[in-house]
């Protein structure tokens, strides 16, 4: 092993002068140490009084040895793979660098001499150990083993696989034949591998869909659909029959579309998906919606609000009874918002019921409906029974039709706090959107507190985003003409992101009813005068609030014209 010499310096002395912790937080952690035996580092982390990078930077400078971390170290790609998955993830190491005569091993315990004489005998290289914190080496062993590679090649031996049944083109499959297809060796590894690289990708589906020659399966990560491989349309019929038994689908319906559920345990997180199929005409296509809770922001302060767009969404909810709306097309995280406010508001003496369609998250201490309109339990038949549940708190998960706005409506006049969801571009235009429905204006503007547009942009990444100037219209258009010159960012794309776009952020336009709106309303004013006026109260349209999110460098200009385009 080859080692700098140890640094003759104390770890609290190093993490002091770093001004990581301060004398104070040493001292007190050295008494738990007299009182535990407890290694002070721990004792550091588990008080909070440092960070886990911190304590691994300081580490590295008493061990004498480099630190690795995703903002100090490009990581070469080719050398990642060189030890295999299984070995780094049980001895919390990874490849990062390789060279003739030797190879950079990132580990969490740098002297950990056993691993360290492995990783020499399997790559047959001096090993030149590195410290690196457990969620940075995860992250690399996630970002290079999980790359679409790993998919392609169990796929290609799924195809060359001796004894497979595959379907020919006039024969007709038997119930046995589709669920021993679904059960052999070869399919669980594709179908596996292929969730395992959607949730390490970040993925919210997974689209594996049927052509005439190939199978195409694509991820949805951050909104947009990408390309990850594809297979011969011999795979497919494996492929179908092997979701179909995870969740529970009839797997000799070929010719009607199906729905169904199942839950999977992948790196610690339990995860559910929601399955659909439907048949096409080289076969089906399903769609899988991955519903990982533990990704889940219920947090209003991380959604995007801006500080006062948040303070003004924080009046509209904590009112004892009337209407808040989201609009929004499907994707741009309304439900997430609405679950977001509903956990802001909860508390033990409210009782707070739902009603959704389907239910994707399971809440705490809340009650929640499942509407089943196959034996007429839709939104407004169930509305009417919560009603008699004395509810304090409701939640409707779509307004689709005058009969349950109007009983929604109601359920907020008669002292009850009402959240919803409409398909509209503009907060002023769910309320013409109500009077299309057939909702008379006075109880419109007696019921509605505000309704919240939103849409999701993917942010720039943190990791590659680099400065550009903008001058001229270009400039003026972001800053409503008042800068001819200003600073944005875009990403490079990197191994973190790939695209230059790492993660989303909500962006907002808040719709608060004054007395002069709901005097418009009962006066049937158009969308139009709806927003002059409220723009003149303080409104940000949609635009305007992403222009800010572009000068603060949090999404692109590119982003924001994208999603803001059809408003």
């Amino acid at each position: 092993m080859e080692m700098s010499t140890l640094n003759s310096k104390k770890l609290g002395e190093i993490l002091v002068a770093k001004r990581f912790i301060t004398f104070d937080q040493l001292m007190k952690a050295i008494e738990i140490q007299k009182k535990t035996g407890e290694k002070l580092g721990e004792i550091l982390r588990r008080e909070g009084f440092v960070k886990e990078n911190e304590l691994f930077q300081a580490l590295a400078e008493q061990l004498g040895t480099l630190y690795i971390d995703h903002d100090n170290y490009v990581v070469d790609s080719n050398a990642v793979t060189r030890l295999p998955e299984k070995f780094c993830r049980q001895n919390h190491c990874v490849v990062v660098n390789e060279e003739a005569n030797f190879i950079v091993l990132a580990m969490v315990n740098p002297v950990d001499i056993v691993t360290i004489d492995r990783a020499r005998m399997m790559t047959k290289k001096d090993v030149h150990p590195a410290i690196a914190p457990p969620d940075v080496i995860e992250g690399i062993i996630n970002t290079y083993y999980g790359g679409g590679s790993s998919v392609s090649e169990i796929l290609k031996e799924a195809e060359e696989e001796e004894g497979m049944i595959y379907l020919d083109e006039a024969e007709e499959l038997r119930i046995d034949q589709l669920k021993e297809m679904g059960e052999e060796a070869p399919i669980i590894r594709v179908v596996n591998m292929i969730i395992l690289q959607a949730i390490r990708a970040g993925a919210s589906d997974i689209h594996i869909e049927p052509h005439e020659n190939r199978v195409r399966i694509r991820y949805r990560i951050d909104g947009i659909l990408q390309d990850s491989t594809s297979t011969s349309i011999k795979i497919h019929p494996a492929l179908i029959s092997r979701i179909k038994i995870l969740c529970r689908m009839n797997i000799a319906e070929r010719r009607l579309p199906q729905d169904g559920r199942f839950q999977v345990t992948v790196e610690n997180r339990t995860i559910d998906f929601r399955v659909s199929s439907l048949p096409t005409i080289f076969g089906e296509k399903i769609v899988m919606r991955i519903l990982d809770k533990s990704s889940l922001l219920l947090n209003l302060e991380r959604l995007g609000f801006e500080s006062d767009d948040l303070k003004r969404f924080y009046r509209m909810i904590e009112r004892p009874y009337g209407m808040v709306l989201l609009t929004g097309p499907t994707g741009s995280g309304k439900t997430t918002t609405l679950y977001s406010a509903l956990n802001h508001v909860s508390s033990p003496d409210l009782n707070i019921i739902t009603i959704e369609d389907p239910v994707e998250y399971i809440l705490e201490n809340i009650n929640q409906i499942q509407v089943k309109p196959k034996i007429d339990f839709t939104f407004a038949n169930s509305l009417r029974a919560i009603m008699r549940q004395d509810p304090d708190i409701i939640m409707v998960g779509e307004i689709r039709d005058r009969e349950t706005a109007e009983i929604a409506i109601h359920a907020a006049l008669t002292g009850h706090l009402v959240f919803s969801t409409l398909h509209t571009n503009t907060a002023p235009g769910a309320v013409t959107r109500l009077q299309e429905m057939g909702v008379a204006s006075f109880l419109i503007s007696s019921a509605i507190i505000g309704v919240v547009a939103q849409r999701l942009a993917r942010k720039v990444c943190e990791f590659c985003k680099y400065p550009v100037e903008l001058e001229g219209d270009a400039a003026l258009d972001l800053t409503d003409g008042k800068k001819d010159h200003v600073v944005v960012y875009q990403g490079k794309g990197c191994s973190r992101c790939t695209s230059g776009y790492k993660g989303r952020v909500a962006i907002h336009s808040i719709f608060n009813l004054s007395d002069q709106l709901r005097e418009m309303i009962l006066n049937h004013a158009t969308e139009r005068e709806l927003t002059e006026t409220a723009r003149k109260e303080g409104m940000r349209t949609l635009r305007e609030n992403a222009a800010i999110k572009v000068l603060t460098g949090i999404i692109s200009p590119e982003e924001m014209y994208r999603v803001t385009a059809n408003i």
